[in-house]
């Protein structure tokens, strides 16, 4: 791995808990990247400096120490405005890498996106964050052009050309998008009768673990944040009613994730805006599990999926021997569902609970059918739970278990003449 250094920013209304939770966040974060972060570097500021985000002198001794240490990569924790990095190049004379919270974020999305969606996704919300900072990374070229202030030179004109093809490339994958998304709500309306499912949750929370678990299906399992971009959805059987539902597994939330980034996802992101209950899967052996829960519920605002019916699952249980955490989770979430995917634990009352849920409107309903509507069976079958049936001489005898709305549209499909 390479050494690198962290810059971390502290002002007065900073939470010092927050903070270091940020920092062992950027941490794993670069590792996702191949990058060690060596030394950690906090810098108490009234407010951010206008010019160089953590202050020209501040700057000078961090250059002073990496100089020492051989570095060549700063992180900064946060998203540096374009005339701060611009800025930062100029002191570093561009010879030291600069990668913010943002770019870092992209980056490992880059590294992970498999479909031709994410990578399109991922692209869109690269290109927008590198728009504005063009003139920062043409900084190289402002020695052959003479100066700040001269028009007109080649550097002038490449950074010309370079946003018109940004500004192209913009266009383009916005248009392939859009197809990817009239696809996308073209299957939703093939689904829009089943019972829908989202796992959300923190990065590396064990969401894609628990679709695997519940579902069977191979999912792609890596110890490491972001492994996961692209929303898989499964059938899911329910073990009491047999009714069906549709599981997703969706990219994981983050600190300060990049609204730029989740405003490309949107698309992605969709599947928990329209699901019918939204499952918080919270990893117990976090040591911030409150600011874990803080930034999903804020994410899911931003997303306007906050008012969808919910339900707080802790999981890596098995991973917890403090009695001490255990009551405090009882009590400030009034004794919330707690399982381990990895052991297996306590998976049967997350299915009970689905199940309450799915059902929870469900009535039972006896119908007779006759036979010339005989060719109904299969319609039924799918819109409610079949408890009892008898093929009497004159009909068939149906016992049903199932919501009003379906109760409805089976009566009319057989009543119509």
């Amino acid at each position: 791995m390479t050494d690198s250094i962290l810059v971390s920013l502290i002002l007065p209304d900073s939470n010092t808990d927050e903070i270091n939770e940020e920092i062992e966040e950027m941490k794993l974060l670069a590792q996702t990247i191949n990058y060690n972060i060596s030394v950690v570097e906090t810098q108490k500021r009234i407010s951010i400096d206008p010019s160089t985000y953590i202050g020209k002198g501040k700057i000078k001794g961090i250059l002073d120490k990496i100089s020492i240490l051989d570095i060549k990569t700063i992180f900064i924790n946060d998203e540096l405005k374009p005339n701060h990095y611009k800025n930062i190049k100029k002191l570093t004379k561009d010879k030291i890498e600069i990668i913010d919270r943002t770019y870092l974020i992209l980056n490992i999305f880059n590294k992970n996106a498999k479909t031709n969606e994410s990578r399109a996704q991922v692209k869109l919300a690269t290109l927008e964050y590198m728009m504005p900072r063009l003139t920062g990374m043409w900084t190289h070229l402002e020695r052959q052009m003479g100066g700040i202030g001269t028009r007109g030179g080649p550097g002038e004109k490449q950074i010309e050309i370079d946003r018109r093809i940004i500004r192209n490339d913009i266009k383009k994958i916005k248009q392939q998008l859009s197809k990817i998304e009239k696809h996308r709500d073209n299957q939703k309306k093939s689904r829009s009768t089943v019972f829908k499912v989202s796992l959300v949750g923190y990065t590396n929370a064990g969401k894609s673990s628990l679709l695997k678990k519940l579902s069977g299906y191979n999912a792609y399992i890596k110890d490491q944040l972001f492994a996961t971009l692209e929303t898989t959805t499964k059938r899911v059987k329910l073990p009491e009613s047999k009714q069906e539902i549709l599981l997703s597994d969706t990219v994981g939330f983050i600190r300060k994730l990049p609204h730029n980034l989740v405003a490309s996802f949107r698309t992605t992101l969709s599947e928990i805006k329209d699901a019918d209950l939204i499952i918080k899967v919270i990893d117990i052996s976090a040591k911030d599990y409150e600011g874990h829960i803080a930034t999903i519920e804020n994410t899911l605002k931003y997303l306007e999926a906050h008012t969808r019916p919910s339900i707080l699952v802790f999981n890596k249980i098995d991973l917890i021997n403090n009695k001490t955490t255990l009551n405090k989770i009882n009590t400030k979430y009034n004794n919330p569902l707690k399982i381990s995917t990895l052991r297996e634990l306590m998976l049967d009352d997350l299915m009970e609970k689905i199940e309450d849920i799915v059902t929870k409107d469900y009535k039972k309903y006896s119908i007779n059918l006759p036979y010339d509507k005989s060719y109904l069976i299969d319609y039924i079958y799918k819109k409610a739970i079949i408890r009892q049936r008898v093929d009497n001489y004159e009909n068939i005898q149906l016992e049903l278990f199932c919501n009003k709305k379906d109760y409805s549209k089976i009566l009319n499909k057989i009543e119509v003449k």
